[in-house]
């Protein structure tokens, strides 16, 4: 319980891992502007209320382990994330200017899994103990929930 984070009205515990790519995996991401880019994350995430609880900076790709709220939804997160560190990357560093003519540092996509220590069986279990209904139905309405 001491692990859940909260805002006013909300309790949370959603850990999510993203890695995205360098446009054509071209290995962009060494030196200045691998430790410029880790400075731009932890901006981003710090103004987000995004937690950092790991990140790995590789020459062509970015890992990153985040507890986030539940307001901030993934796609938002790596677009703010995504575009602010382009954006600077860019105008700060000839080199990346240079071999993203394009303007373009990022690949289009991303990945992004959910991760914690509740499984699926253990979710579907606790639901179904909530109430007895047809033994087939995947979403029960309790005695007080209406008809």
């Amino acid at each position: 319980m001491d692990s859940y984070r909260r805002t006013s009205h909300t309790k949370f515990d959603i850990k999510l891992h993203f890695v995205w790519i360098t446009k054509f995996r071209k290995p962009l991401l060494t030196g200045t502007v691998a430790t410029r880019l880790r400075d731009l994350v932890r901006q981003t995430c710090t103004e987000l209320e995004v937690d950092i609880l790991k990140g790995h900076v590789s020459k062509d790709h970015v890992h990153l382990y985040v507890s986030c709220p539940p307001h901030i939804s993934p796609s938002y997160l790596m677009q703010r994330v995504k575009g602010r560190s382009s954006v600077k990357l860019i105008s700060e560093f000839a080199s990346i200017r240079k071999a993203c003519w394009g303007r373009h540092v990022w690949a289009r996509g991303f990945f992004v899994a959910s991760t914690g220590n509740v499984t699926d069986e253990i979710v579907r279990e606790y639901i179904e103990k909530q109430d007895i209904a047809k033994p087939d139905d995947n979403f029960k309405v309790g005695d007080g929930g209406g008809s």
